[in-house]
């Protein structure tokens, strides 16, 4: 008899949360992983569309987004002197308890991670299964587990999987031997019951490194996943109805020719319509002529592009990524292409250590003047990055909730230094 696994996407505890493309996308590839030697059932705290089955008001909005269900609960001691409520977001627990109860005994449950001081909704799930499943064996993994290894151990999990490495889990299941022989199969997309967007990825690894970022700094490597696995991901998606997709990619346009490109045409030579989307940011230092065009041509929809800062003394602080004229000339490139100016976005950081170099303000209006939207991106102190690091002289990094990106440019500017930059970005952006 095949083991039996429960794959978990555990609730949020933070001050918001929004279902940007918000998908286990780490957690349904170790799922394809395994599918040939085991049975496996999700939960996602986070899908909106099973909140029809549990009673709640589905919220759908523009392209597969939308507004995740929420309560107000109470702060934790670090968030005392926050003035922004805090809330747990996705399912009831009593959702998960029945779907337990009513289940087969699962022989292991994978917890997927994402954001560090996310933690606590970790716990809560941790804590459950300990209530309605104690024989379950419970497996900790994704970014949380690999950046915080030690603080993640004291969660109570039987095994945490604190590198790339997954030999502990294959292992733990008794399939040490067999998986490297195993086929390739997509992640497991069939686990809901409906699924409006999905998110998918031809690349892993990032070729820069900016001194605020994890994946350059600690995964190192770049490549490009092999197309015929790409395309077996886009045909899953595309038999189950996906109408928007989201890449989780944190180098699409590196080496496009080896990639993107082949994807793309292969939309385009197969008429697939359907909407792609780019929230983990484009470079602006990468969009050609040629990749703007074919982008439209295949179904690109919304443009996030990485600034950060029109500030060349910033830029060179944190990796030389993006200077100004990229993102005028990226900008361009799009435009001419057919893209919607209002699908544009410009990333801005929000509350970074080195904010005296960065210009934010003229930094938001120099992307507003490109005809473009501006989106704050808050600052998340990442330990084991330069940056994160340069921030232990306001915050205790060992505390992943000391992480938090609401809280930390609170702390580093003040709640109303924080409030003028969004009440410039709603005006910039409401202008247009």
């Amino acid at each position: 008899m095949k083991p039996r696994v429960l794959l978990i996407n555990p609730p949020i505890y933070d001050f918001a949360a929004y279902d940007f493309w918000l998908r286990p996308l780490g957690l349904l590839t170790v799922a394809g992983y395994l599918r040939p030697f085991v049975e496996m059932a999700l939960f996602d705290y986070l899908d909106r569309p099973d909140r029809v089955a549990s009673g709640g008001k589905r919220s759908s909005e523009t392209f597969g987004r939308g507004r995740l269900p929420a309560r107000i609960i109470g702060k934790p001691g670090a968030f005392a002197d926050i003035p922004r409520h805090y809330r747990r977001y996705g399912l009831g627990r009593d959702v998960f308890e029945r779907f337990v109860s009513q289940s087969v005994p699962f022989d292991f449950a994978l917890i997927g991670t994402v954001m560090t001081y996310w933690y606590p909704g970790v716990a809560e799930v941790i804590g459950d299964l300990r209530k309605y499943s104690p024989g379950t064996r419970i497996v900790l993994g994704g970014f949380y587990a690999q950046a915080c290894g030690e603080h993640a151990a004291g969660l109570g999990a039987d095994i945490v999987v604190s590198t790339p490495d997954l030999s502990p889990l294959y292992d733990a299941i008794g399939i040490g031997a067999k998986i490297a022989a195993r086929p390739y199969s997509p992640p497991l997309w069939q686990g809901y019951s409906r699924l409006e967007s999905a998110a998918i990825k031809l690349t892993t690894g990032c070729p820069f490194k900016c001194t605020y970022c994890w994946t350059g700094q600690r995964r190192g490597g770049f490549s490009h996943r092999p197309s015929a696995e790409c395309i077996a991901d886009l045909e899953t998606l595309l038999g189950l109805g996906v109408a928007d997709i989201a890449f989780y990619d944190d180098a699409l346009l590196y080496e496009p020719e080896a990639g993107l490109i082949p994807f793309m045409w292969h939309v385009i030579d197969n008429n697939i319509k359907v909407r792609f989307h780019t929230p983990n940011a484009l470079h602006a230092g990468l969009v050609t002529e040629e990749l703007a065009q074919l982008m439209v041509r295949a179904g690109f929809k919304t443009f996030y592009l990485g600034f950060e800062s029109s500030s060349q003394d910033f830029q060179k602080r944190t990796g030389s990524k993006v200077f100004s004229h990229q993102l005028e000339s990226a900008v361009s490139h799009l435009l001419a292409a057919g893209a919607e100016a209002g699908h544009i976005t410009a990333y801005e950081i929000l509350g970074h250590p080195y904010y005296d170099l960065q210009q934010l303000a003229q930094s938001m209006q120099f992307a507003h003047d490109c005809g473009i939207r501006v989106m704050l991106s808050d600052f998340s102190p990442i330990p084991g990055t330069p940056d994160g690091e340069a921030c232990r002289r306001w915050v205790d990094l060992d505390e992943p909730l000391n992480h938090n990106k609401t809280s930390f440019p609170i702390k580093l500017l003040g709640n109303e230094r924080v409030n003028s930059f969004k009440e410039l970005c709603r005006q910039l952006n409401h202008a247009l």
